[in-house]
């Protein structure tokens, strides 16, 4: 084995564990697009693909509740799942629970959202 081969080796091993930094939101919070993978607050999450999007379009009236449910892979320390998040409804996760609290863009009736654009902002709150 040639002396730089364990450097190699960790350099390939490392590339895949490195999340996407993104910009928090003002409230101090971090949004990830599909297939990008954020740190919050502990476990770190990859938005895999929107389930359903049913949100009223701007300015519309509507008669139903607005509702968004992705897949996402949540990492914690004790392993990888894949789970569903709906929108505004915390699941347990790891020690506390996580919520999915926003979806950007907003829906508008004459613009179809596609994958790329959508920001999903995420909160985790820890155990004691």
């Amino acid at each position: 084995m040639k002396p730089w081969t364990p450097y190699l080796l960790a350099a390939a091993t490392l590339t895949g564990c490195v999340a996407y930094t993104a910009k928090s939101t003002p409230d101090g919070m971090t949004a990830a697009g599909i297939g990008r993978t954020i740190y919050v607050d502990g476990p770190r999450i990859t938005p895999l693909a929107v389930l359903e999007d049913r949100r009223c379009p701007i300015g519309a009236d509507c008669m139903f509740a607005p509702m968004v449910r992705i897949s996402a892979r949540i990492h914690t320390g004790s392993g990888t799942q894949t789970r569903e998040l709906v929108l505004g409804q915390p699941i347990p996760v790891a020690d506390g629970t996580l919520e999915l609290v926003r979806v950007t863009p907003e829906s508008a009736s004459d613009t179809e959202i596609t994958a790329k654009d959508y920001r999903f902002t995420f909160r985790f709150m820890g155990g004691i």
